[in-house]
């Protein structure tokens, strides 16, 4: 796999590199704003993107920017986006288009060395990546109609369908067999009225509608 971060702390970008090199994932390039990170890729065609989500001159939301700008331009390219707080408007902006492909972790999640590059592949898999503190905080904000529909369990199936987690990873966390995951992930999809066909699609959009709930 080859990648290119999108980060201005130095310390940060070269712990990347260092890690993912010994992971056996390639930095093709690190770049520290916005122009930098949408040449680059351009340039490298990297299998996926890391970036931060505020980056020079403002530090508001220029990484996001560019993670949006480059998803329309090489349209489904994952992007794993690192960012020092939850911010869940941005969470949001990055599933928007419902292709799946993308990752919102905080940097905290980097020092757990396994879990980070864990996402990444999940990520650049063309799964959908949420950190667990973002999820904690949309479950304590409260939900809309759909998400109040949904059972405890279908709620912690949902958890951990955000997380990016498959069947039978939610199985083995919740000590339930893939055949009552698979019932469960059925009636998330019923109860949020999303399409029957596509089943990796349809991920995308619970979880996108479990961040608009809140």
């Amino acid at each position: 796999m080859r990648v290119v971060i999108a980060e201005d702390n130095v310390l940060l970008s070269a712990g990347l590199e260092l890690l993912l090199g010994r992971k056996g994932i390639e930095v093709a390039a690190i770049v520290t704003d916005e122009p930098g990170l949408v040449a680059a890729v351009a340039e490298h065609r990297p299998d996926a993107v890391i970036a931060d989500v505020r980056l020079p001159p403002t530090f508001r939301d220029e990484g996001i920017r560019a993670a949006l700008e480059i998803r329309r331009a090489h349209p489904g390219l994952p992007v794993l986006v690192l960012s020092q707080y939850v911010e869940k408007v941005y969470a949001r902006e990055l599933l928007s288009d419902g292709r799946g492909g993308v990752g919102y972790l905080l940097k905290d999640r980097v020092s757990r060395v396994s879990e980070f590059v864990d996402g990444l592949r999940r990520v650049a898999g063309g799964g959908t990546v949420m950190d667990p503190e973002v999820i904690a905080q949309l479950m304590a904000g409260g939900g809309g109609s759909a998400i109040d529909a949904l059972t405890n369990r279908e709620r912690e199936v949902l958890t951990l369908m955000a997380q990016g987690l498959g069947n039978t990873e939610i199985g083995t966390r919740l000590f339930i067999t893939d055949n009552a995951v698979h019932k469960h992930i059925g009636n998330i999809f019923a109860k949020l009225g999303l399409p029957q066909a596509d089943g990796g699609h349809r991920r995308v959009l619970a979880v996108l509608a479990y961040l608009n709930s809140s």
